[in-house]
């Protein structure tokens, strides 16, 4: 009975952890709901500014005009409560965590919050004016361009979180370092393996056109090299005895 006490105050306190970071998302969404269809004019503007004159986007569902507004509205409050939501799971984590780890972890989460910010306003100000004006340049005579409201959501949503993703690069090469899983000079020798790799992730992560490709490949092999820099701080080193410590209580 015993060991079952420890194991149930934990679940409680996770089932409060992700009730208060459910809240705070449903908090955010109430705030931005009125705003809905504001919020969706302005993340098509990027494919309305290069859209041939008298074109517009489409609903091809009855519904879609309400619904589609409001499915981004709440994205939008996942991204903008991404850092409550992220300290919940830090005081979730911290009790069971060394001093040391603490001085690691939470730097990483507040800088990944930043990175993952960091990558959509890349996506949205840079690639989408480049890669949108490059579809509607191309479309064949006589085509109409009207992309459908819920295919331009998918679409953008999935930009969004591969860049967002690939931008978290630096905080994935800090762990690995950090945990031993490798080191900085093997990472600097496995570099053309990496370029590969970045391009292949490229392609599996955005739409099959080459420059949405390039331009979420060169961004990741620019943060890995700033990851790979920044490693070498919390690189162990090979002298530095063990020290055990308990557990801080919070």
């Amino acid at each position: 009975m015993s060991e079952q006490q420890p194991l149930i105050s934990h679940l409680l306190e996770l089932r409060n952890r992700l009730l208060h970071a459910i809240g705070g998302v449903l908090l955010v969404f109430a705030s931005l709901a009125y705003w809905a269809n504001d919020i969706y004019n302005f993340l098509s503007m990027p494919l309305l500014e290069v859209m041939p004159e008298n074109a517009s986007m489409i609903a091809t569902d009855v519904a879609s005009p309400f619904f589609a507004p409001f499915k981004l509205t709440m994205f939008v409050a996942l991204f903008i409560a991404m850092p409550y939501v992220l300290y919940q799971v830090w005081a979730f984590i911290a009790p069971g965590l060394y001093k040391h780890e603490k001085k690691l972890i939470f730097p990483l989460l507040i800088s990944s919050s930043i990175l993952f910010y960091g990558g959509i306003a890349f996506a949205y100000y840079i690639v989408f004016p480049v890669v949108f004006g490059f579809f509607t340049s191309v479309a064949p005579e006589g085509v109409q361009v009207a992309t459908d409201i819920n295919s331009y959501l998918s679409f953008v949503l999935k930009l969004f979180f591969a860049f967002g993703l690939a931008f978290e690069i630096p905080v994935a090469v800090i762990l690995m370092v950090w945990t031993g899983m490798t080191t900085p000079d093997d990472l600097k020798k496995n570099r053309p393996y990496i370029v590969v790799g970045a391009f292949v992730v490229g392609m599996l992560l955005t739409p099959p056109d080459i420059i949405s490709q390039t331009m979420l490949a060169l961004p990741m092999l620019l943060l890995f090299e700033g990851g790979l820099f920044f490693s070498r701080l919390y690189q162990p080193k090979d002298d530095e005895e063990e020290v055990q410590e308990e557990p801080t209580e919070e």
